[in-house]
């Protein structure tokens, strides 16, 4: 097996070291690591070219996450291709107990993993998804069936854990450039319709760094822009057979956006994605979201004892 790792990177120079340092000190080596520098205004570029020739540095002008990831598929001599964002980290192990869990499970051709997320102006780091209840869904198995199982039980991993063989590439195609938000997550359900087992390392092996300013993934945050994305991937699993399996997910993806957009007080919003999506949310949720968008200052001040709620009780609000 050889892994390229992909980096896009924008204005991530106070970052950019962090990431290129737990890429290089990895227990098993890459055969390459590809920056793509999609036209940061910073000192970016100084800073990983200090890392070369480890480093292949390549620079395009800004054309999004999508473009960027892209650029480095293409410029890969990997036959598999590992995904790292320029403002996040590996522990020094990923790579070599990712590679093991594949070479275990030969069959797979895309894997996730555990992992945790740091806020670090908080000085606060959690483990983002259970590992034991990833254990015991897994059972004696390092793979799910599929990825809408995965996702239905919350062990689906997070973008700089997942390594994927590059002739996918080849059979659902590239990132799409026209998807300003959610191009990763467009991009594992364009694979999770191929019906692909999605290999699954439960023990955290990355950091995901939260609230970074100018991230290359986090500057659209739009609610049309999700409601494009959950509309293609509808269409998409339709086409692909997988309607039914992939329905509970959308829903679920539904939930989370609408629990989010509270938080800001913003009813628009909500009421635009419960309209849109009506006949993908049970009757009974869209009356309740209606009834709380009443008030919406109200709503918001009480969501956390309304979360608080919705866990002891499993009301699926």
């Amino acid at each position: 097996m050889t892994v390229t790792v992909v980096i896009p990177t924008y204005n991530n120079a106070d970052q950019i070291a962090r990431t290129l340092d737990s890429a290089c000190a990895q227990t098993l080596p890459p055969l390459q690591i590809i920056v793509i520098d999609d036209g940061s205004t910073d000192n970016t570029a100084r800073i990983v070219k200090n890392y070369e020739p480890k480093v292949t540095y390549i620079r395009q002008q800004n054309a999004g996450a999508s473009a960027a990831r892209n650029a480095g598929i293409t410029a890969s001599d990997g036959n598999w291709i590992a995904f790292l964002d320029g403002d996040d980290q590996w522990l020094p192990e990923y790579l070599e107990k990712q590679v093991r869990l594949l070479k275990a499970n030969t069959q797979l051709q895309w894997i996730g993993a555990n992992y945790y997320r740091c806020y670090c102006q908080k000085n606060k780091s959690i483990v983002a998804e259970n590992s034991e209840k990833a254990k015991q869904v897994l059972k004696d198995k390092d793979y799910f069936d599929s990825y809408f199982q995965a996702y239905m039980n919350q062990t689906r991993g997070w973008t700089g854990t997942m390594i994927i063989k590059r002739s996918v590439f080849d059979l659902v195609g590239l990132f799409n450039t026209d998807q300003l938000r959610f191009n990763d997550e467009d991009m594992w359900w364009r694979i999770a319709a191929k019906k692909l087992p999605f290999g699954y390392n439960a023990e955290p092996l990355a950091i995901y760094h939260m609230n970074i300013k100018d991230s290359i993934t986090k500057k659209y945050a739009v609610h049309e822009l999700f409601a494009e994305f959950l509309d293609r991937q509808l269409h998409i699993a339709k086409q692909e057979d997988c309607l039914e399996l992939f329905t509970p997910c959308a829903e679920r993806m539904l939930r989370y956006w609408i629990h989010e957009f509270w938080y800001d007080e913003n009813v628009v919003h909500i009421r635009y994605l419960i309209e849109r999506f009506a006949n993908i949310l049970p009757d009974s949720y869209k009356k309740l979201v209606r009834l709380l968008t009443i008030y919406p200052k109200a709503t918001s001040a009480a969501m956390p004892i309304l979360s608080m709620i919705n866990k002891i009780f499993k009301l699926k609000l």
